[in-house]
């Protein structure tokens, strides 16, 4: 051990002249151990918020979107979704359908977004079958019934709708001609299932189909409006996605992903997750004055020990290290307390799920957690760096002092 650690190791196990600085001391290394509690916990709880919303959206869309530019009908979509699933990186294509219409119900009519898909394609590429009650084996027209349709459960809601009633579909944008001039394109449908992603967003807004029932109704014949694609790796959306334009021929094709389609909310989800880091890190700066101030008293209580160790030969380099060894010392012990208890806490939180969510605010009902391994290295690094600062202005003005002063004074 050199000469610095052990002196710094020895004033931090002194008795004090006064218990004042000891306590002080504690309260130094508590101040830490509670803010590098308190990030690990939200990173953590912000880390599972944003996987879970990632998995929620990828379990709605698909990975990958392919497109006609000017949104024109595909046709030959069969063929192409079977060329498509022979790019090595897709899992599954499946065709469909998307418009905007009008849901007319018990309780009044609201806009909606009608996707038409085949139910079994349409499987292998979302997780629709997981969110939707009862369950169905396909959307097919049963003898002398209606179309059947899913409608989100919040959409239901609104128009007091059940399973089992008719809901009348009306699509403004593909009108026909009656002796009455051109009207709206109108339908009716069999509520057959709902469909409860646990995202607002979309089980307010979004019905479900047959696809050859939407090209009938929607007026695109033999056509789609694009194809969704499920590829090996959802993070690697973005390259691809260009990969399959390439592989069908490149123009006039062209995608999305789902990552462009929801960059916006994970931008805001990343800028709230940095901004919560700096403004839980004031808490670790908060400790960091305990710790300043713990020094200068020490400082203060050790002058004559300065004095001796320095007329003795000791450096100013030196007595700068042992000091800065001591702030260090209480900075890293508040940075291991609070990363142990961060990290029981965390667990804990996981394990017994002792904290409810609104359902009706949040998309689910309990706290998600999902620790990372870099989030633990950044907060650590992060308190030992500002208790390092908090050491160096002590340390430096322990330092400076010479060494017939700090003897006199004495």
């Amino acid at each position: 051990m050199s000469f610095e650690w052990f002196v710094a190791l020895r004033y931090l196990r002194a008795k004090r002249k006064t218990r004042f600085i000891s306590i002080i001391t504690f309260i130094s290394v508590a101040g830490v151990a509670v803010g590098v509690m308190a990030l690990v916990v939200i990173l953590a709880v912000m880390n599972g918020f944003e996987e879970e919303i990632h998995s929620r959206i990828i379990g709605i869309n698909a990975h990958v979107i392919l497109l006609r530019f000017g949104n024109e009908p595909i046709t030959g979509y069969d063929a192409l979704a079977d060329e498509i699933e022979e790019h090595p990186d897709v899992v599954a294509a499946a065709p469909f359908t998307y418009t905007k219409a009008v849901l007319q119900g018990y309780g009044g009519s609201d806009g909606a977004v009608v996707r038409g898909i085949d139910l079994a394609r349409e499987s292998r590429v979302t997780e629709i079958l997981s969110n939707i009650n009862p369950p169905l084996e396909d959307l097919e027209t049963e003898p002398g019934g209606l179309p059947k349709i899913i409608v989100g459960d919040e959409l239901a809601k609104r128009l007091r709708m059940s399973l089992g009633d008719t809901i009348v579909v009306a699509s403004p944008f593909d009108r026909v001609l009656t002796p009455m001039g051109f009207m709206p394109t109108i339908g009716r449908f069999e509520l057959a299932s709902l469909f409860s992603s646990g995202m607002y967003e979309y089980d307010q807004s979004l019905v479900y189909v047959d696809l050859e029932e939407s090209q009938s109704f929607f007026g695109l014949g033999d056509g789609v409006i694009g194809i969704a694609v499920k590829i090996t790796s959802p993070y690697d959306a973005p390259l691809t996605a260009a990969s399959i334009v390439e592989s069908v021929g490149g123009f006039p094709y062209r995608t999305n992903n789902w990552i462009e389609l929801n960059r916006n909310l994970f931008t805001w989800m990343k800028t709230e997750k940095r901004v919560m880091f700096w403004i839980l890190s004031l808490i670790i700066m908060v400790a960091a004055f305990n710790i300043a101030s713990t020094l200068i008293m020490v400082v203060m209580e050790k002058m004559k020990d300065i004095g001796i160790m320095k007329s003795m030969g000791a450096t100013a380099q030196s007595i700068l290290r042992i000091f800065v060894f001591e702030g260090l010392v209480i900075g890293v012990a508040g940075t291991i307390i609070g990363s142990v208890a961060g990290y029981v806490l965390a667990v804990l939180l996981d394990r017994y799920q002792f904290v409810s969510l609104p359902g009706d605010v949040y998309p689910i009902e309990t706290l998600p957690v999902a620790m990372h391994g870099l989030d633990f290295v950044f907060v650590a690094a992060a308190a030992v760096a500002i208790s390092f600062a908090a050491a160096f202005y002590p340390s430096w003005k322990a330092a400076r002092l010479e060494p017939v002063e700090a003897i006199r004074r004495e």
